[in-house]
């Protein structure tokens, strides 16, 4: 069975990991089908927006913990196998926001460690009401290093460390409220909701969102008045787009847009 269902509708391409006996866990299977599906879509212009989902009873839950042990077994007790399986679930997660289609990550049942990373990575999130997140690899004995890259880059670093030294988990409420997700919904209406908002984006005009993803995660790592600089030589980039001019003359004519 594969580890990765891809169905299209609309615009949207919505990725299911298939794999819900572990939990879509980020095997090394898992992460190179991942690669693979968000390498192809970064330059597929009939996609405009793409839903992460995880089948079964969880989002994800992170990184494979018995592959990563059967990992021990070589002459240096792991070390190049783990630099590697982090190297490649750090290109991943950057690849994520790289493509230029918004990604939005369909969370249930629980995401934590790498899955809650996969969560702080897309660049929206749904979760259904109850869901937990957590970074809990403390509990193991294992802090969640690299999760926390993307973690504190979506919530306040005092909740964030919290969450990395405790290994407590939050719930949809909390999650909300420090940022880590854009809405919580009943479970009836996850994916209609999840869907809805992948429509709403793949309905804008495309050359526009590409331009302004891109230009969002770079201007963040900038000074402001760097920021300022870059994203008005973007600005100035998306005026001269014949259909911005199109899309301006249109809502000022007060007629709809000929793409």
């Amino acid at each position: 069975m594969p580890l990765l269902d891809r169905a299209d509708l609309d615009g949207v391409a919505t990725l299911t990991m298939t794999a819900p006996e572990r939990l879509n866990a980020l095997s090394d299977e898992m992460l190179a089908t991942l690669q693979s599906a968000f390498d192809q879509i970064a330059t597929d212009r009939s996609v405009r927006a793409v839903i992460l989902a995880g089948s079964g009873k969880a989002f994800c839950a992170g990184h494979d913990l018995k592959e990563m042990q059967a990992g021990r077994q070589s002459k240096d007790k792991g070390a190049a196998y783990f630099r590697d399986l982090f190297n490649r679930c750090a290109h991943l997660m950057q690849t994520i926001q790289r493509i230029p289609q918004p990604v939005i990550a369909r969370a249930h049942g629980i995401a934590t460690a790498a899955g809650c990373q996969l969560v702080a990575t897309c660049d929206m999130a749904v979760a259904e009401s109850g869901t937990r997140f957590g970074v809990n690899g403390v509990n193991i004995g294992l802090f969640c290093s690299t999760p926390m890259v993307a973690l504190t880059r979506n919530i306040p670093r005092k909740a964030a460390f919290e969450m990395l030294t405790t290994g407590r988990f939050i719930d949809t409420d909390e999650a909300l409220r420090l940022g880590l997700i854009n809405r919580a919904v009943p479970a009836e209406d996850l994916v209609q909701s999840t869907q809805d908002l992948a429509s709403t984006v793949a309905s804008k005009l495309a050359s526009a969102v590409r331009m302004g993803k891109g230009a969002f995660y770079q201007q963040a790592a900038m000074d402001t008045a760097s920021a300022y600089d870059f994203t008005g030589r973007v600005m100035t980039a998306n005026m001269l787009d014949r259909d911005t001019d199109e899309g301006i003359s249109a809502f000022l004519e007060k007629r709809q847009p000929k793409y």
